[in-house]
């Protein structure tokens, strides 16, 4: 009876709204239009085929396919820095020529014209003794035979500075190898938070539209429709920022290749996880072999120990011979002369000088030992530090695989509930905000993985390849 009673009294206060008979099915209110637009009218509109040459994929233009080794290949032939690197070898290279030009003849050529007047006999002669000198030209030819070793020891230190700059060659290679790597798995990652952006504009779709049906029939409230009217539009206001990401991410990425105005290009690939086992003491051992700064510390203090027995050959004298031809005179080509000799020239010394020279050059050697001790500590720590890094991330890729499938269960459960009308708005919207943070941090922890190894490898000098076969973690498929 009371049931019957409340029946009758809603159906006397739905005749006594103005609007009820306009509205559709006789129940609830109209939907206003301009306060709660359709969703399809605000998604982000994808160009068609037939609206454009050509097709876009988020925010890439599809012309070229890219994958990680054309970034590489393309970093390695137009990164600056690794440009500014070679010609420093090349330069280097120069200069070891310079120092064995010692040994090479010095031909010199000297002509030209002298007015002379001899002030003390003048004086003594009480007469103006002036004449002209006139020389038509003066070729000397000097050789030098031997320097007791000087120019070798330079020869040598320019030598062992060739290789360091090679050296510093191979360690720009393998920074601009890692900074590529990174940056193209953060790419990856900005397209992985993209698809997870429009799921859940698509999620949050489906929860307006569900809203909004149950407010038209008058199961629930407006506030519902505005509740999921906002989450649409907050997961929309995050999509866009996750398509600036990936701009943002080709603009890094292109930055490092040294490409900066290239076409655009469509990466295909995904993150993914593919197995590495190594130990840490396999690493540490690669590294001796492999990382180029460990070679640069050892070149300079070869180098250090070059420079002290050079300084120590600043007593030593210079062996060398000298021919000379001349002709002038009273005229341009009035008389003629030459000279040929042999010579041990002696530097000028000073003891004092010396000693503090060779004291220095002793110093700035243990400096340098100390120093390769320094690299050699850093590079371990930047192992153990890359190498525990990778097996972090390797432990929480399972972890948070699990995750989001707790997440995407609670969540399916939710609108589930949200349906058949037994869950709230502010529950569906915490399933789903839960499922969203799940797959992010899980796409976060499989970029970590490829960042740690891609350190790892940096760190060691040398590329890992493992046998085994990326591992498919499409959470589509899970």
């Amino acid at each position: 009876m009371y049931k019957n009673i409340i029946v009758l009294s809603l159906i006397i206060g739905l005749m006594n709204i103005p609007a009820f008979a306009k509205t559709k099915d006789g129940i609830g209110n109209n939907i206003n239009d301009k306060e709660y637009p359709s969703a399809e009218k605000v998604l982000p509109v994808e160009v068609k085929a037939e609206d454009a040459p050509i097709t876009i994929s988020g925010s890439v233009v599809k012309t070229v396919d890219m994958n990680l080794d054309r970034c590489i290949e393309i970093a390695l032939g137009n990164n600056p820095q690794i440009n500014a690197a070679f010609h420093d070898v090349l330069a280097s290279d120069s200069r070891i020529k310079q120092v064995w030009s010692n040994y090479f003849p010095q031909l010199n050529w000297q002509t030209g014209y002298t007015r002379i007047r001899q002030l003390q006999l003048s004086d003594v002669f009480n007469t103006n003794l002036t004449y002209n000198y006139y020389l038509l030209g003066q070729i000397t030819l000097q050789q030098m035979l031997y320097d007791f070793g000087v120019t070798q020891n330079q020869a040598t230190i320019k030598r062992l500075d060739y290789e360091a700059y090679k050296a510093s060659l191979a360690g720009v290679i393998n920074d601009v190898i890692y900074q590529t790597k990174d940056a193209y798995y953060n790419l990856l990652l900005a397209q992985e938070n993209k698809r997870v952006a429009e799921d859940n504009v698509q999620k949050y779709e489906l929860f307006y539209n569900q809203a909004k049906a149950f407010y038209q029939i008058g199961m629930n409230p407006k506030v519902d429709v505005t509740i999921a009217q906002s989450n649409l539009s907050n997961a929309k206001m995050k999509l866009i920022q996750a398509d600036n990401s990936i701009n943002i991410a080709i603009a890094n990425l292109n930055n490092i290749m040294g490409v900066p105005f290239i076409e655009k290009y469509d990466v295909q690939e995904r993150l993914n996880y593919v197995p590495v086992n190594i130990t840490l003491n396999q690493a540490v051992d690669i590294a001796r072999d492999s990382r180029p700064e460990l070679k640069l510390a050892e070149i300079k203090v070869k180098s250090a120990k070059q420079a002290v027995k050079l300084v120590k050959k600043s007593y030593f004298p210079t062996l060398s011979v000298e021919g000379q031809y001349m002709r002038g005179g009273a005229h341009w080509n009035s008389n003629y002369g030459y000279n040929v000799g042999g010579y041990l020239t002696f530097p000028t010394v000073n003891g004092m000088l010396i000693r503090n020279e060779i004291k220095e050059a002793k110093y700035l050697y243990d400096k340098e030992l100390a120093n390769a001790v320094k690299t050699q500590n850093a590079i371990y720590l930047e192992i153990q530090t890359a190498y525990l890094t990778l097996n972090e991330k390797k432990s929480q890729i399972p972890v948070a695989i699990l995750q989001v499938k707790q997440a995407k269960e609670n969540y399916e459960l939710s609108y589930g509930r949200y349906r058949v009308g037994e869950a709230s708005p502010v529950e569906l919207r915490d399933a789903q905000v839960t499922y969203q943070e799940a797959q992010l941090d899980y796409y976060n922890t499989l970029y970590g993985y490829n960042s740690a190894k891609a350190a790892l490898e940096k760190a060691i000098g040398k590329n890992l390849v493992s046998g085994e076969k990326p591992i498919d973690l499409d959470l589509k498929k899970k």
